[in-house]
């Protein structure tokens, strides 16, 4: 069968390619499928650097990626549940069971889960800093609050710029009890600042009283 002077043109070039690195190539988006990744994931990682293997991009855009040039990292994925009481730590195992289930549906490997009780105002939490500690790879939680009741797009935006893929299974659910909680220590810590300790407790517990009354 002949093939066009155009056919022939590019069965050479990329032959070129081939024998110029000794491997074969494939787009970043048959990459990113083949890892068990996002494209977007993907594409962030050749744009900060942090790709695991040999790639490049073509005077079109298009990125080529070279996955037998080094040994391509695996992808590891983690697991976060919270509560913020300790009475809920029944649902904290239930949260945790569904994270894996999900990650298991997905063809997901949990390399390690992660969970802790403490309250989403707290910008301290021993087990999340744990995790920050790790390589860049993927993070699932089952709600958004799971990581942090406030400024979640920007601790997104900035965990997917350090190479993270951040995955919430459901984004649009709080949990009341939760939110309240935290709601109650936001007005605790300003009364407490206003009126003195003391003081400052009694007129939380009012604020709190008054906040759980039904409506009439």
């Amino acid at each position: 069968m002949m093939m066009s002077e155009g056919c022939l043109l590019k069965f050479s070039l990329d032959s070129l390619r081939v024998l110029s690195y000794g491997v074969s190539y494939m787009k970043l988006i048959e990459w990113s499928k083949q890892q068990g990744i996002s494209y977007l994931t993907a594409w962030r990682w050749c744009k900060t650097n942090t790709m695991p293997c040999r790639w490049e991009q073509t005077r079109s855009g298009t990125i080529l990626v070279y996955p037998d040039t080094k040994d391509v990292k695996a992808v590891k994925t983690y697991t976060y549940s919270r509560v913020s009481s300790h009475n809920k730590k029944d649902d904290l195992a239930r949260q945790e069971d569904r994270c894996t289930k999900f990650c298991e549906a997905n063809g997901w490997a949990v390399e390690k889960s992660f969970k802790e009780i403490a309250s989403g105002m707290n910008d301290n939490r021993k087990q999340l800093n744990k995790i920050f500690d790790l390589d860049s790879s993927r993070l699932v939680v089952e709600h958004k609050d799971r990581l942090t009741r406030f400024g979640f797009n920007y601790l997104e935006l900035l965990l997917t710029k350090m190479g993270w893929e951040i995955i919430v299974i459901n984004r649009d659910s709080d949990d009341k009890d939760d939110l309240m909680k935290d709601l109650v220590a936001v007005i605790t810590s300003f009364c407490c600042r206003l009126y003195g300790l003391r003081r400052g407790q009694n007129k939380a517990k009012e604020i709190k009283k008054q906040c759980e009354e039904p409506v009439s």
